[in-house]
């Protein structure tokens, strides 16, 4: 399905660009479903969590920094973002399909969105494209009003539900196959957006978005080694291998192209080719 929404992106995106909007709204109701299948009472954090989470913070912070003043700020942006975004909710499924801890996983998916939650909009109100444009407090507030209601609210409204209306939260836990079809399509439409500004705005950037384009592998291969030889003392391998490799690239393209300069979005658009080829492989290793 990855190749055949991302067809679909590129062949029509004159039009599918157009519906950008809607990858937010997409978003929120994929988070919602993930959270509603959320066994809160199983959830413990361990040192472990705390290490990824630091690595992915302070991180994407590093790299910035560094890539921002050797190379160019548009590359450190489209590396950073890969490295900033939080895990996937769908790298449970594959944790389980490699035989790792889903609990653990889940736990650290939880607080690494939690996390992004809170430090993006500091980040982005720093080093995105609106600096000067209105004060730092103004555009924290601007940014952190949408990212707040993107990640936490799913998370509120799943908790509130769960309490109010069993009924309801079982009828929405059966609908998580739902996010499988919201991904495909937020994926068309944010691969749509993404031609649109190469054909717009990257014809005269084309060193940078290959470059962008190769570190994007770069950090994605780095996060999965590193993930994985830090989960390995702790016991829990694949789940540091996929708590801090596997992302959730549809809501870092988004903010990319939201808040930063539209031609970093290349950098999660590759690490979706990246890490879905990485995880191919560690699947096919562990059945064969």
């Amino acid at each position: 399905m990855m190749p055949i929404s991302m067809s679909i992106g590129i062949v029509f995106y004159p039009v599918l660009s157009q519906l950008g909007f809607l990858t937010p709204y997409l978003i929120f109701f994929m988070l919602l479903l993930s959270y509603s299948n959320l066994s809160f009472r199983t959830i413990r954090f361990s040192k472990l969590h705390f290490w990824l989470l630091g690595i992915q913070l302070i991180g994407s912070v590093v790299v910035y920094g560094l890539l921002s003043s050797l190379v160019d700020p548009i590359v450190a942006q489209g590396v950073m973002i890969c490295v900033l975004a939080p895990t996937a909710t769908s790298a449970v499924v594959i944790t389980g399909m490699l035989d790792g801890n889903m609990s653990s996983l889940t736990a650290y998916s939880l607080l690494s969105n939690l996390a992004v939650a809170v430090v993006a909009p500091v980040l982005f109100t720093l080093i995105g494209n609106n600096q000067g444009e209105m004060s730092f407090i103004a555009e924290f507030w601007e940014i952190g009003q949408r990212i707040f209601v993107l990640l936490l609210l799913p998370f509120i409204i799943s908790i509130v539900i769960s309490q109010v209306s069993p009924r309801t939260h079982s009828f929405i836990r059966k609908q998580k196959s739902m996010s499988f079809y919201l991904w495909n399509i937020a994926l068309i439409i944010v691969t749509a957006r993404t031609v649109l500004f190469l054909l717009t705005e990257g014809q005269g950037h084309f060193l940078l978005v290959c470059l962008i384009f190769f570190l994007a592998f770069v950090v994605c291969a780095g996060q999965f080694l590193t993930g994985r030889k830090l989960g390995r003392k702790y016991d829990d391998t694949v789940a540091g291998g996929q708590g801090l490799g596997q992302k959730n690239t549809i809501l870092a393209i988004w903010m990319a192209q939201s808040y930063l300069n539209p031609i970093s979005s290349i950098g999660p658009g590759a690490y979706i080719l990246w890490q879905n080829m990485i995880n191919s492989y560690q699947v096919w290793r562990k059945h064969h």
